[in-house]
């Protein structure tokens, strides 16, 4: 399975454990936007290539980068979509089966908020691929109709579900601690919140809306 990790420029403490990710090298792309470049290189990693406007870098930092990554991609500062936005597009050109989004959860929140939307956006436009936002205590993902298989990780052991932009219709989950018949979720319903998977495996499946699906860890 090939996947493709961005890594974009929020806080540093933001950045996946890398250990936590069963990748294989041979599968995976490293993309960093912007300073997601140089938490990529502070982790060891080289990534593939590089894409952003780079404003927010000091002169060594910039040359660092230079001197350090192969395929560097430098954006105009002032353009309608952000440099993460612009790393998925360019994320998607490997045609790869998963795309896994970093550092950023935290720090501005009108940057995180942009990332849900474009998740969103792209996971709807590309059901065939799936996208994560990850940190070290979170996963997200999107969910669209259908069924769901979710498997248990001991370390994202808490899972909750809510809707995205309208109610998520006719839900059953089947194989959680809590399990549901043909229940809706709607705006500003928290209930779905910290449930757990009971046996190797759960299952989501409802028949309308948007899921935002979060696995956290204490």
């Amino acid at each position: 399975m090939k996947s493709v990790i961005v890594c974009s420029g929020g806080p540093v403490e933001e950045v996946v454990d890398f250990k936590q990710l069963p990748l294989s090298k041979e599968d995976t792309i490293f993309i960093g936007a912007d300073r997601g470049a140089l938490h990529l290189l502070a982790s060891g990693i080289t990534p593939d290539e590089i894409i952003g406007d780079f404003d927010s870098l000091l002169e060594d930092e910039y040359r660092f980068l230079e001197q350090s990554v192969d395929k560097m991609t430098v954006l105009q500062a002032e353009k309608d979509e952000t440099d993460t936005h612009i790393a998925i597009l360019r994320a998607l050109t490997y045609k790869p089966d998963a795309v896994i989004l970093t550092a950023v959860t935290g720090g501005r929140l009108d940057h995180y908020e942009a990332v849900l939307h474009d998740m969103v956006r792209f996971q709807m436009k590309y059901p065939e691929i799936n996208f994560y936002i990850r940190n070290k205590q979170n996963i997200i993902r999107f969910l669209l109709p259908g069924k769901h298989q979710i498997e248990q990780d001991k370390h994202f052991n808490y899972i909750s579900f809510f809707s995205f932009g309208e109610t998520v219709k006719n839900v059953y989950l089947r194989g959680f601690l809590y399990e549901v018949t043909n229940e809706d979720i709607s705006i500003g319903n928290a209930k779905f919140t910290s449930n757990e998977v009971s046996g190797r495996n759960g299952t989501i499946s409802f028949t309308a809306g948007i899921c935002l699906m979060i696995r956290s860890s204490d």
